[in-house]
């Protein structure tokens, strides 16, 4: 039988982004938070072409160029860049309902777009960054997971120094040893920022019921 004090408090949803250089584990960890239903994943929007496969509004939200600066102009992106000629941007819309809503959601940012995130949604923010326990280990498992040709990886091995630099802009920083405890880590770390009590709106109200039992 649920009781009175069983009924759970009123909360805001929160933005968890994950950053990493490639080859640390980022999107592994993504998905397995992912396959929990630990948060939802935002769908960007972007101006390239649709690949065959691809399904609009899961995979991207594929828009022209005009209305993609129409939304930059009208304030409608939490963050955007351009890469190789093409836009992509997260929206704000629909992560500002699922955060009203008391649901998390999930982004796999660089830490340039982490820091546009964090410019314009600073305190429903909560950032990670995912750091490799060696060199060494970052290049082999750029080289086992076989997505790469020898140039590319030692493109991305190169570009790895640059990112590692930004790990002090981020809250807070797991060192993915291996995955099943870095996932408890960013489980735990997702648990103590849920329960903040600026996040919990309906916490006030509660409080004040307590209060007049007395």
């Amino acid at each position: 039988m649920t009781g009175e004090g069983d009924k759970r408090i009123e909360r805001r949803g929160l933005m968890l982004v994950l950053s990493s250089p490639s080859g640390a584990g980022k999107t592994t960890l993504s998905r397995m938070l992912l396959d929990e239903k630990q948060a939802e994943l935002s769908v960007s929007v972007t101006t390239r072409a649709q690949r065959p496969g691809e399904i609009d509004g899961q995979h991207y939200h594929f828009i022209d160029k005009p209305k993609f600066e129409q939304m930059v102009a009208q304030n409608e992106l939490l963050e955007w860049a351009t890469v190789f000629g093409n836009s992509y941007g997260t929206p704000r819309g629909p992560v500002e309902t699922t955060l009203k809503a008391g649901r998390d959601m999930l982004f796999d940012l660089d830490w340039q777009g982490t820091q546009q995130m964090r410019e314009r949604a600073r305190e429903d923010l909560v950032s990670v960054f995912i750091l490799p326990p060696s060199v060494p280990e970052l290049e082999r498992r750029l080289h086992t997971r076989a997505q790469d040709d020898e140039a590319t990886i030692r493109g991305r091995m190169a570009k790895a120094g640059d990112e590692m630099s930004h790990w002090p802009e981020y809250d807070y920083v797991v060192i993915n040893h291996d995955l099943p405890r870095s996932l408890n880590e960013i489980r735990a770390i997702l648990a103590a920022e849920r329960l903040k009590r600026e996040r919990q709106v309906g916490l006030t109200a509660f409080v004040r019921g307590l209060q007049a039992q007395l």
